[in-house]
């Protein structure tokens, strides 16, 4: 039934395109998009029946299976019992006529021909990818190892805000999963002012459920990216270890564990394709919102206007529509893409899941905001656009091309009628638009001037996945990334300049800050259009770099967390944040001192995050001028090489060069972390019976053995791995010679 109902919608798009009302790309991305959705459904329906079966009063084993996570997963039933689905071909694209058998039924020769370009690409990709997944665990390894669980509590006063993960309007991640464990850095009290949860209590599963039933939809935690502990962690910024569900001790390594605890699945999901065999696992594309909750729309900052057919059409990238209840709280707010339709008037009664915006996923188009006649500027055949013909329908479209004259700027202009031409509306065109209108038409507010096709869509498969876990792990910049902008303000587009086209924004107080982006780039905003700061500017993905600039530290942990998981979650795995948060720490440790003041710095120098703090404390105190520096981002890789112990990082990556510079630098190792006592042959700095056992001595003949009372042990003053003075007696007493038990394990005084 859902397969013939999906191939008359295939039919149905066919004839959209027959008739020209679609381009080649849509039509693919569209039918794609069909079976996609069908397979979602299929197999939905065949676990929903599985989950009700028990004959005999026992559950499908198969059901159990899956369900428990113990051996194969939906995706392998679904192709068992389901349908196959959508395959792709060699190079990633998907071949839109899908398998709508399975395998119990069987293959026929068709679809066993299509099934073997999976078969192959999967063994060719594990044998390759093992190797890139294995070095990535011993980077995460490298950069993490000496965190170490140093003390209770830090006394920091900052924390995260933990909220729920929202895609395409779906809760992915409930509030309490990804609160339960952590301990709050406030109280939480829901709407009637009881409190739920102390500040520094750690959230239980009850305390997250009760916080969920309160409708509270962000808490602020405690986080180790927040921490402020010099060296290592403290107790209640990490919260609860995952291994033993009660609160993590001292001495435990918890850089390690996170760092196994990302690498350990990049080794399944590189050879995740080999499972499901080359189906294609592309996500279904949304291109509608619905409201969670009932309440009343509010519209925040969108710039509206009606089209002919009286549908309400958002003409600007940055503006909301939340939903808020009786009392004015906001229950939920939803980004508004440019050109949405928007279904509810601002101020109008919503009801839960009744659909709020509706757009095109597959096409951006530009739109006009007045009535009017369309004038063409710089619009040349063979120039600035040429004809494309298409084979199947017959149909023309017209295409900008790139120009090889740098002063031609296709530009569509709607002048109204009778109007001047300071009430004229300029829309520039991009690379590759398609025109919808010619010289001359008559246009009303709302209607589409052009559109340009998205790319189509490619098989998201961990194979893109891996290499996007180490691209933002080593904070690489990405190809092409979109500018964005520093300030609050109003776009102003300018001219080309050798091959970049200028875009200044005017800020509030009269500043301006001006941007290059580069030609043939689809500008993504409008001229006079109002941006904040961190705007892109134009298409293309975020710099984590820029982020940190323009919108700081907080920011930049929150994109590289989310967008990390996101991949992750696509294969269905499931990491703690807290396992990222250790790692991304790491890479935010660093400090770029921009102008040295008075003390011991070089310019432009990168140091530790606590080295600087220490220093300026220094300076103040005897009266000098702190230095001022920025914070930097920086890869696992590098991390690991500019950590301060010379052992570690020599035993990493670039042996002659880290060894070459401690020598000429005159470096001391404290031996702090894990690695450098290893390489030693020394204990480990770690362990969570430590405390313990250090109070512990061999009875000697001339000792009398008293019985030592638990309470003296655990109330006596531990000794402090972490303090330079103890360190230096610890190390003292194993200079030289055998351990000497007393000095290493005895009372630090």
């Amino acid at each position: 039934r859902l397969v013939h109902e999906a191939e008359r919608q295939v039919v149905e798009v066919q004839n959209q395109y027959q008739e020209g009302a679609i381009t080649q790309g849509e039509r693919y991305n569209k039918i794609i998009e069909i079976w996609n959705k069908v397979t979602d459904e299929v197999s939905a329906e065949m676990f929903r029946v599985m989950e009700q079966d028990d004959r005999a009063g026992r559950l499908n084993p198969i059901y159990i299976m899956a369900d428990s996570g113990a051996r194969g997963s939906r995706q392998q039933i679904r192709q068992l019992s389901g349908m196959r689905g959508l395959m792709a071909k060699p190079n990633g694209e998907i071949i839109e006529t899908p398998i709508t058998a399975n395998f119990r039924e069987g293959l026929n020769v068709l679809q066993y021909f299509i099934s073997t370009h999976g078969a192959r690409k999967g063994l060719a990709d594990t044998a390759l990818k093992t190797a890139d997944s294995g070095y990535l665990t011993r980077r995460l390894c490298d950069v993490a190892q000496d965190v170490i669980v140093s003390e209770y509590d830090c006394g920091t006063t900052d924390g995260i805000f933990a909220e729920p993960i929202i895609e395409s309007g779906e809760i992915i991640e409930h509030l309490r999963d990804r609160i339960v464990g952590r301990v709050a850095l406030e109280n939480v009290t829901d709407y009637e002012g009881t409190i739920l949860v102390r500040a520094n209590q750690e959230i239980t599963e009850e305390i997250a459920q009760s916080i969920e039933d309160a409708g509270i939809d962000r808490v602020k935690i405690r986080s180790v990216l927040t921490c402020e502990s010099r060296r290592g962690v403290c107790q209640l910024c990490y919260g609860r270890n995952l291994a033993t569900g009660r609160l993590v001790e001292r001495g435990e390594a918890v850089g390690i564990i996170s760092a196994q605890s990302i690498g350990e699945p990049g080794t399944q999901l590189t050879m995740r394709t080999f499972h499901i065999g080359g189906a294609a696992a592309a996500g279904v594309e949304q291109n509608k919102q619905e409201a969670r909750y009932d309440g009343f729309a509010r519209y925040i900052g969108i710039n509206t206007v009606r089209n002919a057919q009286g549908e309400i059409i958002a003409m600007n990238r940055t503006g909301l529509l939340a939903v808020v209840d009786e009392k004015g709280r906001e229950r939920e707010r939803y980004q508004v893409v440019y050109g949405a339709k928007i279904l509810v008037e601002d101020g109008a009664r919503v009801e839960a899941s009744q659909t709020l915006l509706e757009w095109d996923p597959f096409a951006f188009s530009i739109l006009t905001e007045i009535s009017g006649v369309v004038h063409f500027k710089d619009i040349i055949e063979n120039l600035t656009y040429h004809e494309q013909v298409d084979e199947v329908t017959g149909l023309s479209q017209w295409v900008i091309i790139d120009s090889q004259d740098e002063k031609r700027l296709p530009t569509v202009i709607v002048r109204p009628e009778g109007g001047t031409k300071h009430d004229e509306k300029r829309y520039l065109l991009p690379t590759n638009a398609h025109l919808l209108v010619r010289d001359g038409s008559v246009v009303h507010a709302g209607d589409v001037l052009a559109k340009m096709p998205r790319a189509t869509t490619k098989t998201k498969d961990i194979t893109g996945g891996l290499p996007r876990v180490v691209e933002l792990f080593e904070a690489r910049k990405p190809h092409e990334a979109a500018v964005m902008s520093e300030i609050n303000g109003v776009v102003r587009i300018g001219d080309v300049v050798k091959g970049y086209r200028r875009v200044t924004v005017v800020g509030d107080d009269g500043s301006e800050r001006e941007y290059l982006v580069p030609r043939g780039v689809h500008v993504s905003v409008q001229d006079g259009e109002r941006v904040k700061a961190g705007d892109p500017l134009m298409d293309g993905p975020r710099n984590p770099h820029d982020i940190l600039r323009v919108l700081g530290e907080k920011e930049v942990q929150k994109y590289l967390v989310n967008e990390i998981q996101e991949v992750y979650r696509l294969q269905g795995v499931n990491i703690n944040d807290k396992h990222l948060e250790v790692i991304v720490r790491q890479m935010l440790r660093w400090v770029k001192v921009e102008d040295i003041g008075d003390t011991d710095f070089l310019p432009e120098e990168v140091v530790d995050k606590f080295k600087f703090r220490e220093e300026n404390d220094r300076v103040r105190e005897a009266g000098g001028r702190p230095a001022v520096g920025t914070p930097v981002l920086l890869g696992i890789t590098k991390a690991s090489l500019s950590t301060d112990s010379f052992i570690s990082a020599a035993s990493f990556q670039e042996t002659t060069r880290v060894l070459t510079e401690a020598a000429i630098n005159g470096k001391v190792d404290y031996l702090r972390g894990l690695k450098e006592n290893v390489i030693m042959g020394r204990l480990i700095p770690a362990g969570t019976g430590m405390e313990y056992y250090r109070r512990t001595r061999i009875a000697g003949e001339d000792i009398v053995e008293e019985p030592v009372q638990p309470e003296d042990v655990l109330l006596s003053e531990p000794l402090n791995l972490y303090d330079e003075e103890t360190r230096g007696n610890y190390m003292a007493g194993s200079e030289g010679g055998d351990l000497n038990f007393d000095d290493t394990f005895g009372d630090a005084e």
